[in-house]
């Protein structure tokens, strides 16, 4: 049954000019009455809690009520994060610097918090770099990240106190993606997102698996005009084409005409075992987002994601028959 308090907190917090837009889309591509694709929304919004953007990147308005019901709207994804994973526990992926420290042993390559690490210690580690990247503790969807080659330094103490003063405490050793993935992409680190959900018995299921593509900028995030394709969990071949946040299909790569379908990713195997020994770790969040970088020896973990975004897993390319992920997740979870 829908969480009522959720849907009326929603139409309050609506912003509505930005829903109008979208029933708009969906006019140019149906030719519909607008009037009816908002009262459609409306009731896809009532029904199966789904917000606007769901309604027009699913492309509910194609879909009968059976397979509406199948889909992780947004009020669904609401309902997992809070069922499974406990607030006092998010601190332990959110912060990045707890993150990097609890996951030390995965992440293989060298970091520092500017907020405890002295001057020494970040002339040591740039010492040690070709590159670095420097990011608030905060930074999502790729925002705030700040790529610097070391050969350009002049003046390490200005740079030093220049991050803390932006806030970009968390400085990183840059990761070289293995050649095989920087053949389909070479600006930005292209990764793997992987979804777990931890059983009541404590066995972990991987339910989603995709790899995210930078288009034009140096990171992959979707809301940084990112997109990703489908990685299939049998045989860790990509199997679908890539789609954008507003769910266009991609064949090739826009920038290297790469095309995605049939090329393998290396040490999938690897990189799935490695998500899957990590969410043991953290047993109070049981449904995370895991991105993990491909380098020419192995997976390391980037981050983790208490709230996964839920944007990426059900475009339209990317499904067979219209079917959504919710029976899968719910399938993992032991509820089917």
């Amino acid at each position: 049954m829908p969480n009522l308090k959720y849907l009326f907190a929603r139409i309050a917090n609506m912003d509505t000019r930005a829903m109008l837009e979208k029933t708009a889309i969906v006019q140019q591509r149906t030719g519909r009455n607008r009037l009816l694709i908002l009262a459609d929304m409306i009731v896809c919004g009532f029904k199966y809690e789904a917000g606007y953007m769901d309604y027009v990147v699913f492309e509910m308005y194609n879909q009968p009520p059976e397979k509406r019901a199948t889909y992780i709207t947004r009020g669904q994804n609401n309902r997992l994060v809070q069922r499974l994973n406990n607030p006092d526990s998010w601190h332990l992926v959110e912060d990045k610097a707890t993150f990097n420290a609890l996951f030390s042993d995965f992440l293989h390559r060298n970091w520092l918090d500017l907020r405890t690490a002295s001057l020494e210690d970040f002339a040591d580690l740039v010492d040690d770099c070709d590159r670095i990247v420097c990011k608030p503790l905060d930074a999502t969807g790729g925002k705030g990240i700040e790529f610097i080659e070391t050969e350009s330094i002049t003046d390490l103490p200005e740079l030093y106190h220049r991050l803390k003063a932006e806030e970009k405490v968390m400085v990183e050793q840059y990761i070289h993606q293995h050649p095989d993935i920087a053949a389909i992409y070479p600006l930005s680190v292209n990764t793997l997102r992987l979804v777990t959900l931890m059983d009541d018995a404590g066995e972990v299921h991987v339910v989603f698996s995709s790899m995210r593509l930078g288009n034009g900028k140096m990171v992959d995030n979707l809301n940084s005009g990112g997109m990703a394709t489908i990685v299939d969990p049998e045989t860790g071949i990509i199997c679908k084409p890539a789609a954008d946040k507003d769910g266009f299909e991609y064949p090739t790569h826009p920038y290297t005409g790469v095309a995605f379908v049939g090329r393998p990713v290396p040490f999938y195997r690897q990189s799935v075992e490695t998500v899957k020994q990590a969410a043991k770790r953290v047993p109070t969040l049981r449904y995370l987002a895991w991105d993990v970088a491909v380098t020419p020896v192995g997976p390391l973990l980037i981050e983790a994601n208490h709230f996964p975004g839920h944007d990426i897993y059900q475009f339209q390319c990317h499904l067979d028959d219209g079917i959504g992920l919710l029976p899968r997740f719910k399938a993992a979870l032991g509820e089917n």
